[in-house]
């Protein structure tokens, strides 16, 4: 399965492909090496959620680059838990809900194009939030680009329900994804574990 932002770009390199072809068949490899690219990136493989009200669920392939105590003073509003996770341009960049819960928060933040994995990314490059309030928890999402990814895609507003593992839009080649929890959370992943968008319990509620 493919989301529908790809069909832009598989109809231009298509269409490169057969003009270059008929020019010079062995110089139609490149345009068509990138429609490979297009498909494997924009891929959007199932996935079977098993939804559990105390788990907290990754938001994004990726592998975690931090984990932070923080003071979050926009949505959760207290000490925080913060879990970043780098998405490469081999991992599928679909972005998935954490929890079930109504969006009662959005953000968004132009910015710089810095490279994800930097540390102080998240602080400067452009950025799209929502916050995720189900009653009982609150979860804030962030959506970063990096150095080649150049536009988050949000399909939702606020207001709009999310069910645990939904998908609610993607950021294209290459970005980061933060995952922000109340302090008390028990985190169950750590620096550098490879997870998948939700498939992967991030986060165990105290009340389990």
């Amino acid at each position: 399965m493919l989301v529908r932002e790809c069909i832009q770009y598989l109809v231009i390199l298509v269409l490169l492909s057969l003009f270059i072809y008929t020019l010079s068949p062995i110089m139609a490899i490149l345009p068509a090496l990138l429609l490979l690219f297009v498909l494997f990136f924009f891929r959007n493989p199932p996935r079977r959620v098993a939804p559990n009200i105390n788990h907290i669920l990754s938001a994004a392939d990726g592998t975690i680059q931090a984990i932070e105590e923080i003071d979050e003073e926009t949505f959760i509003h207290g000490r925080a838990i913060k879990v970043g996770i780098f998405l490469s341009l081999f991992n599928a960049h679909i972005n998935r809900s954490p929890i079930s819960g109504q969006i009662t928060y959005t953000s968004y933040r132009p910015g710089k194009y810095l490279p994800a994995f930097k540390s102080h990314a998240s602080e400067f490059n452009e950025r799209n939030t929502l916050g995720i309030d189900n009653g009982d928890t609150k979860v804030l999402i962030h959506q970063i680009t990096g150095f080649l990814a150049r536009r988050i895609v949000f399909y939702n507003q606020q207001g709009d329900y999310l069910k645990q593992g939904q998908i609610f839009g993607l950021i294209k080649f290459g970005s980061c994804t933060e995952i922000i929890v109340p302090a008390g959370t028990k985190i169950v992943v750590h620096k550098g574990q490879k997870v998948r968008a939700g498939i992967t319990v991030i986060g165990v509620l105290k009340n389990d």
